[in-house]
C-alpha cells in the first residue's frame, strides 16, 4: 500500500488520501448518507468514474467530493478490483481511512 507524506511525517493518517501523483490531501470524512445520494454519483458510468478517479479527459480539475463519488462508484461496482492494481490499492486505503465505504452486497440495498 502506498504510504502518504501525513503518514511518513507523523506515523498516522487523519483523513488524508494519497491521489495518482503521489501527493497527499487532507480530507473530511464523507457524510454517512453520502456519496451514493449525490446527484454527480448517480451521473457516473464505468468510463467518466475511471476519469474522474484517475483525473483524465473528463476527470481534469474535479473536486475533493467528485473524485472520492467516482471512487465510490467504482468500488461498488466492482471495476477498481478489475483494473490496474493501484485502482484497488487506492480503494482499499480510502475504505481503510473511512473516506468512502464497502460495496453494500446485492439484496441489501436499503437495508
Amino acid at each position: 500500500m502506498t504510504k502518504c507524506k501525513c503518514e511518513k511525517r507523523n506515523g498516522k493518517v487523519s483523513g488524508c488520501i494519497v491521489v495518482h501523483d503521489g501527493r497527499c490531501e487532507q480530507k473530511a470524512a464523507p457524510k454517512k448518507a453520502g456519496l451514493r445520494g449525490t446527484k454527480f454519483y448517480k451521473s457516473l458510468n464505468g468510463y467518466l468514474a475511471t476519469a474522474y478517479a484517475e483525473g483524465f479527459c473528463e476527470g481534469e480539475g474535479a473536486t475533493k467530493g467528485e473524485q472520492l463519488a467516482a471512487w465510490q462508484y467504482l468500488v461498488d461496482d466492482g471495476s477498481c478490483w478489475k483494473l490496474q492494481g493501484w485502482f484497488g490499492r487506492t480503494a482499499a486505503a480510502l475504505i481503510e481511512q473511512g473516506m468512502i465505504e464497502k460495496a453494500i452486497e446485492k439484496g441489501k440495498v436499503g437495508a
